[in-house]
């Protein structure tokens, strides 16, 4: 099934975004080892609902599909927590993403996990074990989730847990997303550069949390504002401008595409104004996962892009670098790819009706699906947007890009 899309004229409207989550599934972790934590506004996407069935299911066998963030948390959950052995699988694509970093992170404190296929990667076995305090020495280069994934069980670690980090740190804003979320629930956290003490934390008080909207989804309405024309503006909902999500940076980002941001209580305005800039260039070693989107807004801008940065996206649902450079090119653009790095000189003309592949991935759909501002543009498999955002296609409609 395919998606044909088209841009009727723009329709000015509050849209209400769906729960980050980032922050939905860090929260879940923690509510399920504090059971006095309740949660409001949680993300709805697959990636959160398998979390939840992983939790309430009496099955040993677990599948997270595609689900990174569910891989990685529930490695060390159930590590943590599990009295019967717990077998994680994943989708094809998930028995290809590496885990031996958190693995063997997780072994050095107590745990008894086994490879039940290829070494370094799911699926794999945990059996029942008890967790130490330890100084652990963590590579932060391949994924912040692996870090992530520790935090979130340390402070019920029985002398809490120590972890110093090596390499270049990726993702950083997810580091301090968990280590805000922590202590947002009393737990005590000492940070140094590239030093992380998390103190035993048995029990907390009851506490109610209300989680943000999304701002990785809110990025793809920022692309589509950067395309419209001057004067086009659009409200989102709920938002803060005291953010724990690292991709709230999008704001300051978009500010160059002509995207001005207001807040105004929970609500954030995106106005459409005059800009000039013929080539853009930035660093995405903290915000990964806004290069598909950004590349596509310069691609629709017709400016030269240049992004760096982006070594972790080797390792996403879909190799995301070799999946732009494909889908990219077919707009008649020469892009140059490194393990690194996205470049491609601006286009002269945008050719119409180009079948866009989404490589089961979320975001190449969204972030193509923004073009309809600017040409006709067909997305195959649209349905892979409920790994994050199920509503993506109903709120397009509701601001006027309809598929035929």
């Amino acid at each position: 099934m395919n998606f044909s899309l088209r841009s009727t004229k723009l329709k000015e409207c509050e849209l209400v975004i769906p729960g980050s989550k980032s922050e939905s599934n860090r929260l879940l972790i923690l509510s399920y080892l504090y059971r006095n934590l309740y949660l409001e506004n949680i993300s709805n996407s697959d990636d959160t609902n398998y979390l939840l069935n992983a939790f309430n299911s009496k099955l040993n066998i677990i599948d997270v599909g595609h689900a990174g963030t569910a891989m990685r948390f529930l490695t060390s959950y159930f590590s943590l927590t599990t009295k019967k052995k717990v077998e994680l699988r994943g989708s094809k694509r998930m028995h290809n993403r590496p885990i031996k970093i958190l693995v063997d992170s997780l072994r050095d404190i107590g745990a008894s996990i086994q490879y039940l296929e290829k070494d370094g990667y799911p699926p794999i076995l945990i059996k029942p074990s008890k967790l130490i305090s330890e100084d652990l020495v963590v590579d932060s280069s391949t994924s912040s989730q692996y870090i992530s994934s520790l935090l979130l069980v340390a402070p019920k670690i029985s002398g809490g847990l120590e972890i110093k980090l090596t390499g270049r740190e990726t993702s950083k804003p997810y580091i301090y997303m968990t280590i805000a979320l922590l202590k947002k629930i009393g737990v005590k956290i000492i940070t140094k550069e590239n030093f992380i003490k998390v103190k035993e934390l048995q029990k907390i008080n009851p506490l109610r949390l209300f989680v943000e909207s999304d701002w990785s989804s809110a990025s793809y309405f920022y692309s589509i504002v950067a395309l419209a024309e001057v004067g086009y503006s659009l409200i989102l909902s709920k938002y803060s401008d005291k953010s724990l999500q690292g991709d709230s940076v999008v704001a300051n980002i978009y500010e160059s595409f002509g995207v001005k941001t207001l807040f105004y209580e929970d609500k954030i305005i995106l106005k459409k104004i005059e800009f000039n800039i013929s080539e853009f260039s930035i660093d995405l070693t903290s915000n990964p996962d806004l290069a598909q989107t950004i590349c596509v807004t310069c691609l629709g801008l017709k400016i030269k892009c240049n992004l760096t940065g982006l070594h972790t996206l080797k390792i996403k649902e879909t190799d995301r670098l070799l999946a732009l450079r494909n889908e990219l090119s077919k707009f008649n653009l020469k892009v140059k790819i490194t393990d690194d790095s996205i470049s491609f000189d601006k286009v002269g003309l945008l050719k119409p009706n180009v079948l866009i592949e989404t490589y089961d991935d979320h975001r190449m759909a969204m972030t193509f699906a923004c073009l309809a501002v600017k040409t006709n543009i067909i997305i195959s498999d649209p349905k892979v947007v409920t790994k994050s955002y199920k509503s993506f296609w109903s709120d397009l409609e509701k601001i006027g890009i309809i598929s035929k």
